[in-house]
């Protein structure tokens, strides 16, 4: 009742609205005295142990006008231990309130039986109970002309709805609950009408993985299946595109979301299956998907778009904690560059994209550099980051020149924050949606001033905060003290002098938020995956197949929806990396045993597979001698060779090698790119080198030599001997003979080093002993490399 009290205090009403609540006090004394009879802890123990809960699901119309007739309905409920009899449901109009934080202190305890004020309607605008059951809820429905709620100027009024009632320990009527709203009331046109932009962001979270099957139509794996739940009938998405066709809005859409969706209306999607395996979506979800394209389409026309860079990129993440890895920003380019071609190719609209928006508008400077690094001119901040401190008595204008062509657009905190909360009741909505048209109606009450002011809402609105979030805007294009604008228009509108342009400290920015940004590792990861795709694109012949979705994936690793969802976050970049570095080793070098190698030179094959669909090319095959002195390839202590093959093929690639000395020789065969970086991992074999000297082929020709000569003198002795045979016998003749030129017994025609003793050294020669057909045998031992394998 105190506060009751100071309210009535503020406000500044005319004569006749003072005299009618003058009126109503003296008609609630008689309720008044009857509680303060009560127990001192009475009216706790009802707040806390014995209450009746009034729900207030529906009211309209909200914004009630002249000649209307108000409808509330919704459900109490006996929360006690005790029946409560003789109950009646009724309306309670409390005091108008003058500024936006009464209204707040209103909306912070609507369930206060202490805080109940105001008049009830009386007469037949209520509902009766004989009695309440515990734990059993009564639906009420009252409706009222607007009349006869005896409103006065007009402005924002506290409205309430009460239960009152008896029970068997405490006899007599008191108050046992209430529910504590607001009715705007401006039955009129006012004479100023504030501006206002509703964004209306279309956004999700990330769906689409790096991998993509092997045929033409490189088939797209999803995550899950969760996507098709969001477009199915009633789901949040279809819910935003059905409610979001009827409204004067301004549609903020993340890309990543249509390229999804459209993915999914090709109708060859695949989902994870057991183990490494997928399985194909269901193709009645290509119906949805096309249904919902085909809706949104339709939806967007004659609306601005404002495309989001692609997936969402977290740019206070970026800005805290990305900037300190070398390439990130970017990224943060590459995402915005694609966002308008992904809209106009799906959507058949040019967006807008003009602007960042970070996360619930809180900003620092650095935040500010990164987002408008990327060719953004406007931030999309919010009045609770960059908060007034001049004292304004009004809500100035949404657009703030900040410095450096940058426009900050403020978004109301109050309006932006109105349906964050659990709406998937009707009553916690209908409070909502009420009180955010308090706020409005407040904020034009303000001053005679035109303004443009800006609402930005969570970014992914359930389907309950959706329908009413609809409501709210539906009742603001019905109304009589707001107009629609686009967001383009709002950027440019006359900011206001007195309003704040400087943006909070790094020091400032909300503890809260910076728990859930993403840590440095994730964005190291990024770059480590970017360098990978970046030296495995060049060898490619079609580089889209491959740059296009995992460009695209990186933009996702980095993506908003991973606030607070640190370890999906990892998992998902540690998924798009391992994808690519498979694909990447699908171009490989085969492994090679020990090779034998024999002679002066040989050539030694390498073979590279490439296990793509795709052609491969720009790429060197570099073969290393380690030991150039024993083996040299190519002459020289390593060679290289273009290497070119087609999808799914092999090729065998020669070198010519020389070896210098016999052994083992390691040898390393290492893929390049042509810029000179290294390919895929090394291949290392030994070789073993038989090579046959020079030093070798001169015994071995020197052997063949002596073969020869012996082979000759066995033929001369065989034949002397037939000749000594054939002629006459006897001393003399032998003697004679042995004197003859070419005897072998002949001194001078011993061969050098030759023995006096052919058949044995002690054993006189005859003249009737053959001659022998071998040559000599030594008993020295082989020379060195007498010995070689060829």
């Amino acid at each position: 009742m105190a506060e009751a009290a100071d309210f009535q205090g503020t406000s500044a009403s005319p004569a006749r609205r003072w005299l009618r609540r003058t009126g109503a006090l003296l008609a609630g004394a008689p309720l008044l005295a009857g509680l303060l009879q009560l127990p001192a802890a009475a009216p706790a123990q009802a707040a806390s142990g014995d209450p009746v809960s009034v729900s207030l699901d529906s009211l309209t119309p909200n914004a009630p006008t002249d000649g209307d007739t108000l409808t509330v309905s919704g459900t109490v409920t006996n929360n006690g231990k005790q029946t409560v009899t003789g109950a009646h449901v009724g309306l309670r109009v409390g005091p108008m309130l003058n500024t936006r934080s009464e209204i707040s202190a209103v909306a912070r305890h609507p369930d206060d039986l202490q805080g109940a004020a105001g008049t009830e309607v009386g007469g037949k605008y209520e509902q009766k109970f004989t009695k309440l059951a515990p734990g059993v809820a009564e639906h009420f429905s009252i409706s009222v002309p607007v009349d006869k709620l005896d409103l006065g100027a007009d402005g924002v009024y506290e409205f309430g709805v009460a239960l009152s009632g008896q029970t068997s320990a405490q006899p007599w009527q008191q108050l046992l609950g209430v529910q504590r709203t607001f009715l705007p009331w401006q039955p009129s046109d006012a004479d100023t009408k504030t501006r206002t932009t509703f964004l209306w962001p279309l956004l999700s979270t990330v769906h689409l993985t790096a991998k993509t099957g092997a045929g033409e139509l490189q088939t797209p794996e999803f995550l899950n299946d969760d996507l098709a739940k969001e477009l199915a009938p009633g789901g949040r998405l279809a819910q935003m595109v059905d409610l979001g066709k009827d409204l004067d809005v301004t549609w903020v859409i993340d890309p990543d979301l249509l390229a999804s969706v459209d993915a999914m209306a090709s109708g060859n999607y695949q989902l994870p299956g057991d183990g490494d395996t997928t399985t194909p979506g269901p193709k009645d979800h290509q119906a949805l998907a096309k249904q919902w394209l085909a809706d949104l389409q339709k939806a967007v026309v004659g609306k601005e778009v404002v495309a989001l860079p692609f997936a969402d990129p977290d740019l206070a993440s970026l800005a805290h904690r990305g900037t300190s890895v070398t390439g990130s920003l970017s990224h943060l380019k590459d995402a915005t560059d694609v966002a308008a071609t992904t809209v106009k190719t799906v959507l058949h609209v040019t967006p807008s994209t003009d602007y960042a928006w970070p996360v619930d508008g809180a900003v620092d400077p650095s935040i500010m550099r990164v987002a408008t690094s990327a060719g953004a001119d406007r931030v999309i901040a919010r009045s609770d980051s960059l908060q007034d401190t001049a004292g304004l008595p009004y809500t100035p204008s949404a657009a703030r020149p900040v410095g450096g062509g940058t426009t900050a657009i403020v978004a109301d905190a109050k309006l932006s924050t109105a349906f964050e909360d659990d709406l998937t009741k009707a009553g916690p909505a209908t409070l909502a949606v009420q009180q955010f048209l308090a706020q409005s109606l407040e904020i034009n009450a303000q001053t005679d001033q035109q303004r443009s002011i800006v609402v930005a809402p969570q970014r992914m609105p359930t389907a309950g905060q959706a329908q009413a979030m609809a409501t709210a805007v539906k009742a603001l294009q019905g109304g009589t003290w707001s107009q629609a604008q686009d967001l383009t228009a709002a950027a440019k509108a006359k900011p206001d002098p007195n309003a704040t342009t400087r943006i909070p400290s790094t020091s400032a920015y909300p503890s809260a938020l910076r728990r859930q940004e993403l840590p440095v590792s994730a964005f190291g990861q990024i770059a480590r995956t970017q360098d990978k795709l970046d030296n495995f694109q060049v060898i490619l012949s079609d580089q889209s197949r491959v740059v296009t979705p995992f460009g695209r994936a990186i933009n996702r690793g980095m993506s908003t929806s991973w606030r607070g969802r640190e370890e999906a976050g990892d998992s998902y970049r540690s998924g798009v990396e391992s994808w690519l570095d498979d694909l990447a080793r699908q171009v490989k070098l085969i492994d090679k045993s020990e090779t034998k190698l024999s002679g002066r030179s040989a050539t030694i094959p390498v073979t590279v597979q490439n296990n793509l669909v795709q052609p491969v090319g720009h790429l060197v095959l570099r073969l290393s001698s380690t030991m150039p002195t024993r083996l040299k390839i190519g002459g020289k202590a390593y060679a290289e060779q273009p290497v070119d093959i087609a999808g799914g093929h092999a090729q065998s690639v020669k070198f010519s090698t020389s070896a210098n000395a016999n052994g083992r020789a390691t040898v390393i065969a290492q893929l390049y790119t042509e810029d000179g970086q290294e390919y895929g991992a090394p291949v290392t074999f030994d070789v073993k080198v038989t090579e046959v000297t020079p030093t070798v082929m001169l015994v071995i020709g020197g052997g063949v030599l002596l073969l020869v000569l012996a082979g000759f003198r066995m033929y001369t002795q065989r034949k002397r001997a037939a000749a000594r045979q054939a002629g006459e016998g006897g001393p003399g003749d032998a003697a004679e003979q042995s004197d003859e030129p070419g005897n072998p017994d002949s001194p001078g025609d011993r061969l050098p080093g030759e023995s006096d003793s052919v058949s044995g050294a002690d054993d006189p020669e005859q003249p009737s002993d053959p001659a022998p057909d071998t040559a000599p045998e030594s008993t020295d031992p082989s020379g060195t490399g007498e010995r070689v394998d060829r």
